[in-house]
């Protein structure tokens, strides 16, 4: 990622963090759309998984200028994610349901700059999460 997608990351997410409750119920619901299989991952009572959710997404965004200081979270979470049972197909799966999100979100401001800015992001980070947890070839 370069400095221009990394302000554009940061400023359009700046227009979603105050709708970020109405951000995190858009995104399961369209996710658990999508992929039906992955709900039995997730707990009945979503509210504090949609907290963490925005959370972290907040910090990512935010870190993006400093990738080195978001990276052994990002590590930490992936390994988790094995826990919950997620496999490498899921990650682009996740990726689509948020830029799905975004663009709901940003409406006018999900311009082609917008989405691909995120798709680099979103990209450098599930690459980096998926070979921390099952390693470098699950991640090509």
């Amino acid at each position: 990622m370069n400095p221009a997608q990394i302000k554009l990351v940061q400023d359009s997410f700046g227009k979603v963090a105050p709708i970020a409750e109405q951000a995190a119920v858009i995104f399961y619901d369209r996710l658990f759309e999508v992929a039906p299989a992955v709900k039995a991952m997730f707990p009945a009572d979503m509210k504090e998984q949609r907290k963490k959710l925005m959370t972290t997404l907040a910090v990512v965004v935010n870190g993006l200028s400093n990738l080195d200081a978001i990276l052994p979270a990002a590590s930490a979470l992936a390994k988790r994610h094995v826990g919950y049972g997620a496999r490498p197909e899921h990650y682009p799966v996740v990726g689509d349901a948020l830029l799905w999100t975004l663009e709901k979100g940003l409406g006018d401001g999900w311009t082609p700059d917008v989405a691909a800015a995120w798709t680099a992001a979103y990209g450098t980070l599930s690459g980096y999460m998926i070979s921390e947890a099952y390693g470098a070839q699950a991640a090509e």
